[in-house]
Parts: C-alpha cells; sequence; structure tokens
C-alpha cells in the first residue's frame, strides 16, 4: 500500500493558518521597530521569524500528516515542536519588554519553571504510552488540546534558559543545573521507545487508526504500509535516540547562543 493512499486529503497546506501566523510576523516586527531599538535584521527578529515559520511547517503543512507514518518521522516533529520552536521564540522577545507594565504585573502570575518543567515531562511521558496515544489519537480534539497544553507550558519549561528577563536572576551554576534536570527528566519519553523496541515493540497508533477505517483485511500488518526500516524496532530505537540527540542539541545551543550574548555586553 502506498502512502498516498493512506493519507489521501491530509496532504494539504493550511492557508488560514499560515495567515495567521504572517500576521503575528507582520505585527511582531511593527513592534520591535517602533517600541525597541531592535532592527527587523538584527538576529532577536531573526530567531523569532524562524521560530514562526518553523511552527507553521510543523503544524499546519503536509508534514503534520507525514510525520505520523512511522515513530522516527513523528519523534522529529514533536522534538522541532517542543524543543526547537519554544527557544527560538524566547530568543525573539525583546529585552526592553521587562520594563512594560503590562509585563511587570503578569510576571508573577506565571508558574514556577521548575513546576513547568515537572508538569511538562509527566505529560510528555503520557503521551508516548501506548495506552495514552491509543486515547489521543481516537479523539481529535483532545489530541489537539493537549498538545496546545504541551506547547504553551513548554514555553515556560524553557523560559530560564533563553528569557532575556532571567539574564540577571541566574547564575550560570543555577542554569546548568536546570539544563541538567532537563535533560533528566525529558528522558524517560525517549527511553520508552527504545525499551519498547527491546522488548517487542510498539504498534503506530496513527496507522492503525487510519487502516481501520479503511477495507484493509485484519492479518495485513501496519507495519507492512511502509518499506523497512520503517514501523519497525529498528524505527523505534531511531525514534527515542533522535528525540534525546536533539534536545541534547537545543539545550547546548541555547546555552551557547546565551553565553555569547553575556559576553558581547560585558564588552
Amino acid at each position: 500500500m502506498s502512502f498516498e493512499v493512506l493519507l489521501a486529503g491530509q496532504l494539504e497546506w493550511n492557508f488560514p493558518l499560515m495567515a495567521v501566523f504572517i500576521c503575528i510576523a507582520l505585527l511582531y516586527l511593527y513592534f520591535i521597530m517602533q517600541f525597541t531599538k531592535i532592527k527587523s535584521y538584527k538576529k532577536q527578529a531573526i530567531f523569532f521569524i524562524i521560530g514562526i515559520g518553523l511552527l507553521f511547517f510543523t503544524i499546519g503543512s503536509p508534514v503534520t500528516a507525514i510525520s505520523h507514518l512511522s515513530s522516527s518521522f513523528h519523534m522529529i516533529q514533536i522534538s522541532i515542536l517542543y524543543f526547537i520552536i519554544p527557544p527560538l521564540l524566547l530568543l525573539g522577545i525583546p529585552a526592553q519588554l521587562e520594563r512594560a507594565p503590562f509585563i511587570k504585573k503578569r510576571k508573577k502570575l506565571l508558574f514556577p519553571p521548575m513546576l513547568a518543567l515537572a508538569i511538562f515531562s509527566l505529560m510528555f511521558f503520557l503521551y508516548h504510552l501506548p495506552l495514552g496515544t491509543g486515547f489521543l489519537f481516537s479523539n481529535t480534539y483532545f489530541h489537539i488540546t493537549y498538545l496546545f497544553l504541551l506547547f504553551i507550558i513548554s514555553l515556560r519549561m524553557w523560559w530560564p534558559l533563553v528569557s532575556p528577563f532571567e539574564k540577571k536572576q541566574l547564575y550560570k551554576k543555577q542554569i546548568n543545573h536546570y539544563a541538567f534536570l532537563s535533560k533528566l527528566l525529558i528522558t524517560p519519553a525517549c527511553l520508552l521507545f527504545i525499551v519498547s523496541a527491546l522488548i517487542g515493540g510498539m504498534d503506530n497508533h496513527y496507522i492503525t487508526h487510519f487502516t481501520s477505517q479503511l477495507c484493509i483485511p485484519p492479518a495485513f500488518a501496519t507495519s507492512n504500509i511502509l518499506p523497512f526500516p520503517f514501523n519497525t524496532r529498528l524505527d523505534q530505537v531511531l525514534a527515542g535516540t533522535l528525540m534525546l540527540g536533539i534536545h541534547k542539541l537545543s539545550i547546548m545551543s541555547v546555552l551557547q547562543i546565551k553565553f555569547l550574548d553575556e559576553r558581547s555586553n560585558q564588552v
């Protein structure tokens, strides 16, 4: 079976969402040029625009459907969504916003980053449990809501490492400790795929959900839809490894960017 048949009608671009993201990008550029000293070509603006572009590419393009064809594809999409896009968006926040009255009043209402890290890690782990994945894929609204909440929490989780407001509040030792905890708490969700593959493997619930709606004999294994190594134990090991690698690379990159920023400010 060709994957084009499985994803018939889903390989489309979400143009309304594209229009929304273009408006957000234009409003952002207007704001920073009018109310800050940042120019549109500066790195803060570049980080934010890349983040918005990646966010649309991840959730509003055919990549959204294609990513569910195998565990490794899906983990790359999820890793980009939660480990790359949030820090890029936060890196684009001008430091001048710290002095804005509406920011000062609402900063105290945010829950602590450590709590966000713990909640995100738990929800992220539950999302990749077979029971949790099967339930969410069976209800589109629950699935979208769950992913949206994860994204909002991920922004707060990345806040201490990326936000320009935290530079004076966190010492390097504290930042490194928080980064270590982040890697430690995210690891169980990544290891879940590797351990499951070694034990016996997990079903791809997305393909199972769609093949159940097609006239496919029950004896036809969903693992046969795509060629080797997709939807095999090797694919699941690769998925867990990729997620671990992307998360670690993202943290290393963020810390390096923040370190270079602090050095440039001291010069």
